[in-house]
């Protein structure tokens, strides 16, 4: 118990644990390898996702209780010549809540299109934008 001491005091004269929230010069870079988008436009909500390599038949959507949970996997295997083998796979899985008042009665559509599934949300009327007036008096 002794041993806690000096390092407790060390942190006490340094004015505590440091925070790196605090320092001005600390930055989160925007990842540049983003494999999923979420956006909102007055009637809609789109998800796009990456999902390279897989067909579609190996794409699976599920949306329940607001979350949409896509799950892809495929695999290759090459085996044309006795010294030569290939092998290479493809796995994604993203798990997402969708913003927004979603129209339920309206299916999402669904498309692939050069490796990224894109899945269009309608909103609801009662979260579309709407103008409001002023009573003149």
């Amino acid at each position: 118990m002794s041993n806690l001491v000096p390092f407790k005091s060390m942190f006490h004269t340094l004015g505590g644990w440091p925070s790196i929230w605090e320092d001005d010069d600390f930055q989160i870079a925007p990842s540049v390898n983003n494999n999923l988008d979420v956006y909102e436009t007055d009637n809609e909500v789109v998800v796009k996702a990456n999902v390279a390599g897989v067909t579609d038949d190996d794409i699976e959507v599920t949306f329940e209780k607001g979350v949409l949970w896509i799950q892809a996997k495929s695999s290759k295997e090459d085996t044309d010549q006795p010294k030569y083998y290939s092998k290479s796979s493809w796995s994604y899985s993203y798990k997402i809540a969708v913003p927004g008042m979603i129209d339920h009665s309206k299916e999402p559509e669904l498309t692939v299109t050069k490796g990224i599934l894109k899945i269009v949300f309608t909103k609801s009327e009662a979260s579309k934008p709407k103008k409001l007036t002023i009573k003149k008096q």
